[in-house]
């Protein structure tokens, strides 16, 4: 069986990578003048210059190795004259070294080697602040519209909580006095007075019943927590006398709390002023349950001219676009009206 290393395999990157051949061919010279230079009785030490013509072929390897995997950046261009400068600085002190070190001519070419790098990373880097202010800007973007996102989904989730609150405790205790107070009305049949006053509190408990159930069906209508967007909506078509259409390509999943809370004040709001400016006219609603949105439709047949800059609309685009969507109203003169929403559900 052979004993080669596979080609995808690290030791055959490694024994066939030029830097590696180079390395090793530059130690066997280097080992081999030395040796040499010993044998034949020391001396002026000229393996050196041997050794820096090694130098010469490998640095440029070795820097191609480190970043030639990198993008064509400014930096990148930088970092690539930053190792030439390197390399030459190296090349230029082993010549005046090895040639005695006569006067300080070396230190000319290094200065102006370095001036050149300045002058260098001075212009490409500060083509690339723009760009690195343009990514720290995208981030916070990103950042901002990931925390107001969790903000508004956990104001959702507290919202349904409070509603579920109300119609499990205060609304059933009300439900409770009242159902006493009765039976104690009917108990003081033969106390004309005591019996008025019960009556009294108890209409008032009815009142406060009705009440308690307006304010948690405008937090979060009991059908929408348990039965989601679906069966709400179908809910508001029925009492609204509209047709509805669902078009499902989500896969029957929940959508977040906050988007299907949008959605229903938004047909609730949209079949409201359908009824309520358009009387008798045909509405359809269209929603449309994709992977990645949710689309609303309504459309009704009346005679249009309805105020895109109005209270009820502004409240709805407030709505919509704290979950970066898009709302939208057509309504010519004659009609028809036609309410667009686009909400992301990522």
């Amino acid at each position: 069986m052979s004993n080669e290393a596979a080609p995808g395999d690290p030791g055959h990157r490694t024994a066939t990578s030029p830097l590696a051949f180079a390395l090793a061919l530059a130690a066997l010279v280097a080992l081999a003048t030395t040796g040499i230079w010993a044998a034949t009785g020391s001396g002026y030490f000229w393996p050196g210059w041997v050794m820096l013509g090694c130098a010469a072929v490998v640095a440029p390897l070795a820097w191609w190795s480190h970043l030639s995997g990198r993008p064509n950046t400014p930096r990148t261009r930088v970092w690539w004259h930053l190792d030439i400068t390197a390399t030459l600085t190296v090349a230029l002190l082993l010549i005046w070294v090895l040639s005695g070190a006569q006067g300080p001519w070396v230190f000319w070419p290094i200065f102006s080697l370095v001036l050149l790098l300045g002058l260098h990373a001075l212009v490409d880097l500060r083509a690339e602040v723009p760009q690195l202010r343009a990514r720290q800007l995208q981030e916070r973007v990103d950042t901002l519209s990931r925390t107001r996102r969790q903000a508004v989904d956990a104001q959702a989730a507290e919202l349904r909580r409070i509603e579920r609150d109300l119609h499990d405790g205060a609304q059933a205790r009300l439900v409770a006095l009242a159902m006493q107070l009765g039976r104690a009305e009917v108990s003081l049949a033969h106390e004309p007075e005591a019996a008025a006053l019960v009556r009294a509190a108890r209409e008032e408990a009815t009142v406060a019943i009705q009440e308690l159930r307006d304010l948690a069906r405008g937090i979060a209508p009991p059908v929408l927590a348990d039965r989601g967007l679906v069966a709400a909506a179908a809910s508001l078509a029925d009492r609204g006398h509209a047709t509805l259409t669902v078009t499902n390509t989500n896969g029957g999943r929940r959508l977040p709390p906050a988007v299907e809370n949008a959605a229903y004040f938004l047909l609730a709001e949209a079949l409201t002023n359908a009824a309520k400016h358009a009387p008798g006219a045909a509405v359809r609603a269209e929603l449309a349950l994709e992977p990645d949105r949710l689309v609303v439709d309504v459309v009704d047949d009346g005679q249009g001219g309805a105020d895109p800059n109005g209270s009820g609309l502004q409240g709805l685009r407030a709505r919509v676009e704290a979950l970066d969507g898009r709302l939208t109203l057509t309504s010519p003169a004659g009609g028809p009206t036609h309410l667009h929403a686009e909400l992301p559900c990522e």
